[in-house]
C-alpha cells in the first residue's frame, strides 16, 4: 500500500487508539487516588514526606520538563529548522551542576516546602513575596502556552472543537493532582516519561521503514537540506541559534527553570536527603538529551517522509505537523499511543507547584496564621482548581495568538525568570543584606526586559530573544547590590 493510500485507510481513531488513552487516563486516576487517600498534612501533600526514590525524581523530573513542548513542539522544529535547538542542552547540562552544588544544599540547609522559603531566610518576606508572585506570572504564562499546545495537537487528533480539548485536560488535571498532591505527580511522571520514549521510538522507526531508503536514503536527504545541522559557529547578537549564544541561554534559562521555579524544584525538595537530590537533577541530563533529540528526530524524518511524498496534503501551519501526520497517516495502535503521550505530557500541570507556592509563600503568612493542617490541606486542593481554571482561560487566549509555540514559551518566560534569577544568585553567591532593594530591582528588571523583547519583536532592535533572560539576571543582581544600602539602611556585613 503507498502512502497516499495507506493516507486515506488510517485516518481516524479506531477502539484500540481510544482504548490506550482510556487505560493511560484511568492508571492516572488509580495512582492519584492510592497515593493520595492518606493525605494527612501539606508536608505530604507538597513534599510527599520526602520518601521518593531517586529514579522516580528523575523520571518525573524529566516528564515536567519535557512536557508537550517537547512531544508537539519540538517536531516542528526538526521539520522546519534543524537540530540546533541541541546546542542548548550542552549549556543545561553546566546549569544542572551548578543547581546541584549551589543551590540544593541551601534549599535542604533552611529545610524549605517552597524555594521562596530560602528567600526570606536570607533577605527576608518582601523578596520572598517577590518571588512567588513573579512564580506565579512566568509560571502561570509559560504553563498556559504549553495547555494550549497540547489541546490544539489534541484538537486535530480528536476531532474536537479547541475548547472542549482545553476543558478536557483541565477536568482531569484538577481531580486527578487536586486529590493526589505531589506524589501523584511524581509517579504519573515516572510512567509519562516512559511513554514518551515508546511514543517516540515507535513513530520514528514507523517512519524509517516508510521512507525510501530507509534510514540512509532519510540522513542523506535531511543532510543535503541543511536539517541535521548542530553547530552554529556564526556570531552576531539577534540569531538565537548561534552556538555561544545557545550556550549562554543553556546555562542562563536551565538555572532559573530549575533553580528558581517551583514547578522543577519541587519534585528534587521531595527526596530525602541532599546529595539523593543532587544525583537525580546529574541523572536527568542522560534522560533529558536523548528524549529531545528523539522528537528532533522525528521532526526531520517527517521532513524526509513528506518530501517523498508530496501529493499528502499537510497542516496550515507546522505546529500541527505531529498531530496532522497522527491523523491523516499513522495505522491504528500507533494513533492512540502518540495521543496518550500527548494527553500525559498535557496533564502533567504545574497545578501541585502553583498550590504549594500560593499555600505556603501567600495564604499562610499573610492570610490565614493560625490555621491547622486539615484546613491548609483543603486550601491546598481548593486552590489547585482555581489555578486549573485560570491556565484554562490562558490557553484559550493563546488560541488568538499565533508563532512558534516553543519560541513563545521562552519569550514569555524570559520576561520574569532573569529577575527570580538574579536574586536567588545574589543570595546565594553574596553576602549582601537586601530586602525592599530586591523588590525594586526584580520589578525593574521585569520592566526593562519587556521592553527589550518589545523592541526585538519589531525590529527595532537587533537582539534575540535568548538575550532577555541574560539581561534580566545581571540586571537584577546588579540593581539589588547596589540598591541593597539605600533602600535597607543596611550595609553588606
Amino acid at each position: 500500500m503507498d502512502a497516499v493510500s495507506a493516507a486515506v485507510a488510517f485516518e481516524g481513531l479506531s477502539a484500540l487508539d481510544y482504548g490506550l488513552l482510556g487505560a493511560s487516563v484511568l492508571a492516572l486516576f488509580l495512582i492519584s487516588y492510592f497515593k493520595g487517600r492518606e493525605e494527612r498534612d501539606t508536608r505530604d501533600y507538597f513534599l510527599g514526606s520526602r520518601r521518593t526514590p531517586v529514579w522516580v525524581g528523575t523520571l518525573s523530573f524529566v516528564a515536567t520538563e519535557i512536557s508537550a513542548m517537547t512531544i508537539v513542539g519540538i517536531p516542528p522544529i526538526g521539520y522546519m529548522e534543524n537540530w540546533q535547538y541541541l546546542q542548548f542542552f550542552l549549556g543545561s547540562a553546566a546549569a544542572r551542576v551548578l543547581i546541584a552544588f549551589v543551590f540544593i544544599p541551601a534549599f535542604y540547609k533552611f529545610n524549605c516546602t517552597t524555594i521562596y522559603e530560602f528567600l526570606r531566610h536570607r533577605f527576608g518576606a518582601g523578596t520572598q513575596y517577590a518571588g512567588s508572585s513573579f512564580f506565579f506570572v512566568t509560571r502561570l504564562f509559560a504553563s498556559g502556552v504549553r495547555l494550549y499546545a497540547a489541546s490544539l495537537a489534541v484538537s486535530v487528533i480528536m476531532g474536537w472543537e479547541l475548547w472542549h480539548t482545553i476543558l478536557f485536560f483541565t477536568v482531569i488535571s484538577v481531580i486527578f493532582i487536586g486529590f493526589g498532591g505531589i506524589k501523584a505527580v511524581l509517579w504519573t511522571g515516572t510512567f509519562e516519561s516512559v511513554m514518551f520514549f515508546a511514543a517516540g521510538a515507535a513513530v520514528a522507526g514507523w517512519l524509517v521503514t516508510h521512507i525510501d531508503g530507509g534510514l540512509a536514503g532519510a540522513w542523506q536527504l535531511a543532510s543535503e537540506a541543511g536539517k541535521l545541522s548542530v553547530f552554529n559557529l556564526g556570531w552576531g547578537m539577534k540569531d538565537p541559534n548561534l552556538l555561544w549564544a545557545a550556550l549562554l541561554n543553556g546555562v542562563f534559562g536551565s538555572m532559573a527553570a530549575f533553580g528558581t521555579d517551583q514547578e522543577l524544584m519541587q519534585r528534587l525538595l521531595t527526596l530525602e536527603t541532599r546529595k539523593e537530590s543532587q544525583r537525580t537533577i546529574i541523572y536527568t541530563i542522560f534522560t533529558s538529551v536523548p528524549l529531545t533529540w528523539l522528537y528532533l528526530a522525528i521532526g526531520t524524518l517527517l521532513y524526509v517522509f513528506y518530501s517523498q511524498n508530496s501529493g499528502l496534503p499537510l497542516p496550515e501551519n507546522a505546529d500541527k505537523i505531529l498531530s496532522h501526520f497522527t491523523v491523516h497517516v499513522l495505522p491504528s495502535g500507533l494513533k492512540g499511543l502518540v495521543l496518550t503521550a500527548v494527553v500525559l505530557a498535557s496533564i502533567d500541570s504545574p497545578l501541585s507547584s502553583l498550590s504549594s507556592s500560593f499555600v505556603t509563600d501567600i495564604y499562610r503568612p499573610l492570610i490565614r496564621k493560625d490555621g491547622d493542617e486539615r484546613h491548609y490541606l483543603r486550601v491546598s486542593r481548593v486552590s489547585v482548581a482555581c489555578f486549573g481554571l485560570l491556565l484554562a482561560g490562558i490557553a484559550w487566549a493563546c488560541a488568538a495568538g499565533s508563532g512558534r509555540m516553543l519560541w513563545l514559551a521562552f519569550k514569555i518566560n524570559g520576561v520574569t525568570a532573569g529577575s527570580l534569577l538574579g536574586v536567588f544568585l545574589l543570595g546565594l553567591l553574596t553576602a549582601r543584606r537586601s530586602n525592599r532593594a530586591n523588590v525594586a530591582a526584580m520589578v525593574l528588571s521585569a520592566l526593562m526586559a519587556a521592553g527589550v523583547l518589545f523592541l526585538s519583536e519589531r525590529g527595532t532592535l537587533a537582539l534575540g530573544w535568548s538575550w532577555i533572560i541574560v539581561i534580566g539576571t545581571f540586571s537584577t543582581f546588579g540593581l539589588a547590590w547596589f540598591l541593597g544600602p539605600l533602600l535597607d539602611k543596611e550595609k553588606e556585613g
